[in-house]
């Protein structure tokens, strides 16, 4: 049995980055040798050694909402206030939409409430959701008073900063928890290696005959979903939205043929890359919704590096990581970036396993 157990580590919290370095390509980047597990600490300018002419990067598009909305209940002062989290748009006109919503308990079908301004006021405008049903794996369906969706995030959304950042979002949060290739409007969290890389270094790569190309997949909420049974196989992974098309499908196979490297930028990638190769390790272009989980023995089919920033203790991000490597071996590496006093999580430092 694969026990969850095995893939625990103690963090000091003050490890945890709270904000995000003052450069973006300012993080540090741990360098795993994933024969040898030597390790080494670069300035993650450094990537651009990494990689050489027809290799190719593969990072996740993916832009994040700003999903996180305050609301009380009929517009009244003492009303219950809810904070809700939007998961994922049910109609084209995203009027509909599946949420997280606290307190939960409070949030009973058919009660309305009004969208708080980001003083906390009450807003003028009568922009309200109602509470349509609860859903069978405890989200709630919700239904806006109106389809201008994008006029709600400018007046009400908050970038949805992970729980483990003791902060409210800030100015700021609204282009760094973004990366710089984000198009593609749908996730809660931040692919958040793809932080890291800004349009100087991604230029510069090209004019090394580096290839670049996107996949997308939404992140949803399930990504901080801890493992909470010891078994690993019995842990019921989350399912995310992703896109890969058919310029991504065929770089991919072309740069394996010529004998290149893949580079895949995060977990996020991976698990669309994952998601879409057969045996002989060929990536197909497809569209659907992926809830694959990886984990040792596994090893990684369509990638040859994987860029990643640190990951939570007994996480299923963590366990993707250890297929790429022996496990020991990246718990080493982790208890080294502890040592040297890297940050960790999203606004942290990075870790390329080459």
């Amino acid at each position: 049995m694969l026990s969850t157990s095995m893939f625990d580590y103690v963090l000091p919290p003050e490890l945890i980055a709270q904000h995000p370095a003052e450069r973006r390509d300012g993080s540090r980047m741990l360098v795993l040798d994933r024969i040898t597990g030597e390790c080494e600490i670069h300035p993650f300018g450094d990537i651009r050694e990494y990689l050489s002419d027809g290799d190719a990067l593969v990072y996740n598009d993916t832009k994040v909402l700003r999903g996180r909305m305050y609301a009380r209940k009929n517009g009244l002062e003492e009303g219950a206030k809810f904070e809700i989290l939007l998961v994922e748009a049910l109609d084209p006109e995203r009027l509909r939409w599946n949420v997280m919503i606290k307190p939960g308990k409070r949030a009973l079908p058919g009660i309305c409430a009004v969208l708080l301004n980001d003083d906390g006021s009450i807003n003028g405008y009568g922009d309200a959701f109602e509470v349509e049903k609860r859903n069978g794996d405890g989200t709630f369906q919700i239904r806006f008073s109106t389809a201008d969706f994008d006029r709600f995030q400018r007046s009400y959304g908050h970038i949805p900063l992970p729980p483990y950042i003791a902060r409210k979002d800030e100015t700021a949060d609204a282009e760094r928890y973004q990366t710089v290739f984000a198009a593609n409007e749908g996730a809660v969290a931040a692919p958040t290696a793809g932080l890291h890389f800004t349009s100087e270094i991604l230029r510069e790569l090209r004019e090394k005959g580096v290839q670049e190309s996107a996949v997308t997949l939404h992140v949803g909420p399930g990504t901080f979903k801890p493992v909470s049974v010891e078994n690993v196989e019995e842990h019921k992974m989350h399912s995310e939205e992703f896109f890969l098309t058919s310029e991504t499908a065929d770089l991919i196979n072309n740069t394996h043929k010529a004998g290149k490297k893949v580079l895949a930028v995060g977990t996020t990638t991976v698990r669309v890359l994952e998601s879409c190769v057969s045996a002989d390790g060929t990536v197909h272009p497809q569209h659907g919704k992926t809830d694959i989980f990886l984990y040792p023995p596994r090893r990684p089919l369509a990638e040859d590096m994987l860029l990643t920033n640190f990951h939570l203790p007994k996480s299923t991000l963590l366990m993707l990581v250890s297929c790429f490597c022996e496990r020991e071996k990246v718990l080493a590496a982790y208890e080294y970036a502890i040592a040297n006093k890297m940050r960790f999580y999203s606004y942290g430092d990075c870790m390329l396993l080459k």
